[in-house]
């Protein structure tokens, strides 16, 4: 049976400092998520003592145009950056229903 070619291959130093650097990037984004969500946990409990509701719309719509506006400064794809920060808002806001008792 014949080996794989990518198997007998010596590593790909160049490769391997692209993966080494989207690596880290990928394990800094998992930590400012983790951040990020644990303060958005925090204005999820003071919303649901302060009976505020769990969703603020307009705050929604300026955050997703100043962030489409950063993603088109840093040629990011506006798009995406949209997509994923609706992913985002969504899930705050379904833990700040669940802070209500939702």
């Amino acid at each position: 049976m014949p080996q794989d070619p990518q198997l007998s291959r010596a590593p790909d130093p160049v490769l391997a400092a692209f993966r080494k650097s989207i690596d880290n990037i990928d394990a800094a984004l998992i930590h400012m998520l983790a951040e990020r969500f644990r303060i958005t946990q925090a204005v999820g409990e003071y919303k649901a003592k302060a009976t505020l509701p769990p969703a603020d719309p307009d705050r929604e719509a300026r955050q997703i145009a100043r962030l489409r506006k950063l993603s088109e400064e840093a040629d990011l794809d506006p798009e995406f950056s949209e997509k994923f920060l609706r992913f985002i808002i969504d899930e705050v806001i379904r833990h700040h229903e669940r802070a209500q008792g939702g």
